[in-house]
């Protein structure tokens, strides 16, 4: 897995405010097109979701708010697509604002995760898995954020953050 962290996010840096249990949800932002993953209750693996196509900021909040209801996620992980050598790009600007926007708008918390090369490692899964690459191309978005989601959750267990079940769960 990849072993990166980026520093001064900010508020969004700081894991120590992940709910101690459930779900989190991750989402690869593009400027056409959002990938989506979502974990199980015990964040041990990360699965993709069907891709949302992005227009206005509103259908998108509203669209991601249905998801994160469907599977009451615990937090929002927002790909962070920083340049190969750790610079901001224009992308990684645009998802600080999107990350921005969601904290004002959710009752949950968000969190920024690297994302630095994730949509590679999305499309050579994809192809590892069979797909050829016209059909790899609708899927690497969501397989992309669930790679984001990968990382978060390695992220939290080398903080000694990692969830342990409830009594009788």
């Amino acid at each position: 897995m990849q072993q990166k962290e980026t520093i001064n996010y900010g508020d969004f840096a700081d894991i120590t405010r992940i709910p101690p249990l459930g779900r989190l949800v991750a989402i690869d932002p593009g400027t056409k097109r959002v990938g989506l993953a979502v974990c199980d209750p015990d964040r041990l693996v990360s699965r993709p979701l069907p891709v949302l196509e992005r227009s206005s900021w509103k259908k998108l909040l509203l669209k991601i708010r249905a998801v994160l209801n469907e599977f009451d996620a615990k937090a929002l992980v927002i790909g962070l697509p920083l340049e190969s050598n750790g610079d901001e790009s224009a992308m990684s600007l645009e998802a600080r604002k999107m990350a921005a926007k969601f904290q004002l708008s959710l009752d949950i918390p968000v969190f920024l995760q690297d994302e630095r090369v994730t949509s590679y490692e999305a499309k050579g899964r994809l192809w590892s898995a069979g797909n050829d690459p016209r059909s790899a191309r609708t899927e690497v978005d969501s397989e992309a954020a669930a790679l984001i989601l990968e990382d978060f959750l390695d992220r939290i267990k080398s903080a000694g953050l990692e969830t342990t079940s409830e009594p009788g769960s």
